[in-house]
């Protein structure tokens, strides 16, 4: 076996056994992956103290501890409002959804004047069975990210074990990347030096910027809709912005639901219109400023890929697999962009890349 047929199995075999163990331990690797997260989230305030002369240790403190302190804040004042307007939402669906069902009543007695008895019977039919399970999917949606996020949250592992996993990796960060530095075979350092700087650039770009973007989405619909009048607004802005790590869909949903709650809860069509409006100003906003700077072309993260990197990952891994997505997208982008070049520039892709053989004299 040649050279690079061993360095070949080698790194096919590390990747599989990466991904088995995680499969394995999904279980226990959630607070590591968090605390993980928030340390590269939190690194770049961390350097930017170090360059004051300030110790690592002192400034990784400094900077998790404000960052633990804005989360607590955030839900002493947010929770309660969130819990009553979740649980208020739920116990008045039924009678929104009774509500959109006597108009399309009333819009199917307009259309009993063209159609058939049978085929209005089978209309009616279809529009009760489909409000019905919208309903009950809404519903249990609500609950399980109520309870589900609260039962979460309350895991001692991942309120105990996540500060201080962030707090080791903050403060030993050069030195842990040293150590995987010294590592590397010598032979394709350099290379692969420069792919982890891509795969740095990417993910800062991406993760940095969606979370900025995810919360000013959920700032302003949040506001946006409180101020229109919808009773739970607060609750659709901050869906919207969980959801914006999913492109088009956590608008599409939040959209959606807004528009079915306003056209039930207010007695005009003013309100409505201020409903929707909200939602396009947010889009323009979105698509013009706020992604173009806070994301950016260079990611090289699209959309679709990120939709099914958070799908695949989650299917496999659950919750950890939701944490863990982005990065891997980005690692394996990264990697199937440098092995495409690798193939574009082999003879197997054209046979007049092979070098000339040297002579031997």
């Amino acid at each position: 076996m040649t050279t690079a047929s061993r360095q070949t199995v080698f790194w096919l075999v590390g990747f599989a056994l990466f991904f088995l163990a995680i499969w394995l331990l999904s279980g226990i690797l959630l607070p590591f992956a968090a605390g993980s997260t928030i340390a590269y989230f939190l690194d770049p305030p961390v350097r930017h103290l170090v360059r004051f002369r300030v110790p690592r240790g002192l400034a990784a403190f400094i900077v998790l501890l404000l960052f633990l302190l804005v989360i607590v804040l955030l839900i002493v004042l947010i929770l309660p409002i969130i819990e009553s307007q979740t649980f208020e939402l739920v116990r008045r669906l039924p009678a929104f959804v009774n509500d959109i069902r006597a108009d399309v009543e009333t819009l199917i007695a307009r259309l009993q004047q063209q159609l058939s008895p049978e085929d209005v019977d089978k209309l009616r039919q279809a529009i009760g069975e489909r409000l019905g399970d919208l309903a009950t999917w809404i519903g249990s949606v609500l609950r399980n990210l109520l309870t589900g996020g609260i039962a979460l949250a309350n895991l001692l592992s991942l309120i105990f074990v996540t500060p201080v996993v962030a707090f080791f990796l903050l403060r030993d960060w050069p030195k842990i990347l040293g150590r995987i530095d010294s590592w590397l075979p010598r032979e394709h350092a350099e290379t692969i030096r420069a792919q982890a700087r891509l795969i740095d650039q990417r993910l800062a770009g991406f993760l940095r910027g969606q979370l900025t973007l995810c919360l000013a989405l959920a700032v302003y619909y949040a506001m946006a809709l409180t101020l229109v009048g919808l009773d739970f607004g607060v609750v659709i802005g901050l869906l919207i912005g969980f959801l914006a790590f999913l492109p088009y869909i956590g608008a599409a949903i939040g959209f959606t639901l807004s528009m079915l709650l306003a056209m039930t809860e207010f007695p005009d069509w003013h309100h409505v219109l201020y409903t929707a409006l909200v939602f396009f100003i947010g889009w323009f906003i979105e698509g013009n400023f706020l992604v173009p700077r806070l994301v950016g072309p260079q990611v090289h993260l699209h959309p679709v890929s990120v939709i099914f990197a958070l799908l695949a990952f989650g299917s496999l891994f659950g919750i950890l697999g939701v944490v863990i997505a982005v990065p891997m997208a980005a690692i394996i982008g990264v990697l199937v962009r440098f092995a495409l070049a690798q193939y574009l520039a082999s003879p197997v892709y054209d046979p007049a890349n092979v070098k000339p053989m040297a002579r031997f004299e």
